[in-house]
């Protein structure tokens, strides 16, 4: 599947999942900067923005950008999303985030692997890439992203 069809499928799996739990979401297709998905309590009265990340369940990573170290305020969430390949009628796997949480991981994360060398022993150089380690794998610091699988519950306390 290519990339393009794979994040769209995510996000629209995203906010199917959220509109299963009672919730009001919409794909906003590349229109809102920074939210893919804009899901509000069924009043209107209360909203979040996520935005989606998709991954290959068996990949070692998720590749989330340099703007996963910002902190958008606990209105913002990530969901990183292991949507299976054509033909695996497995689940997909979520994880959602927090923008606190993740930002202050993946700043960590980052500037540990800075002090690390390339495989030929030269210094690390910057660049925008940042990513997220997906369990059972581990990155630079000691942090899994595994309490956050599957929990809805904190998009849901957010719109109350």
């Amino acid at each position: 599947m290519e990339k393009v069809q794979r994040g769209n499928a995510s996000q629209f799996f995203v906010a199917g999942e959220l509109c299963r739990r009672g919730l009001v979401a919409v794909v906003t297709m590349g229109n809102t900067p920074n939210t893919d998905v804009l899901c509000s309590n069924v009043e209107g009265t209360k909203f979040v923005h996520i935005q989606v990340k998709t991954f290959k369940p068996k990949s070692r990573t998720c590749a989330v950008g340099k703007k996963a170290e910002t902190d958008y305020g606990k209105n913002f969430i990530w969901v990183l999303c292991g949507l299976p390949e054509i033909g695996d009628d497995s689940s997909p796997d979520f994880f959602i985030i927090p923008s606190q949480v993740l930002s202050k991981q993946v700043s960590s994360a980052h500037k540990e692997w800075l002090k690390g060398k390339t495989p030929q022993g030269t210094p690390r150089k910057d660049s925008d890439v940042r990513t997220v380690a997906i369990p059972p794998n581990t990155t630079y610091i000691d942090w899994s992203i595994e309490d956050y699988r599957n929990r809805w519950d904190i998009i849901e306390k957010l719109l109350k």
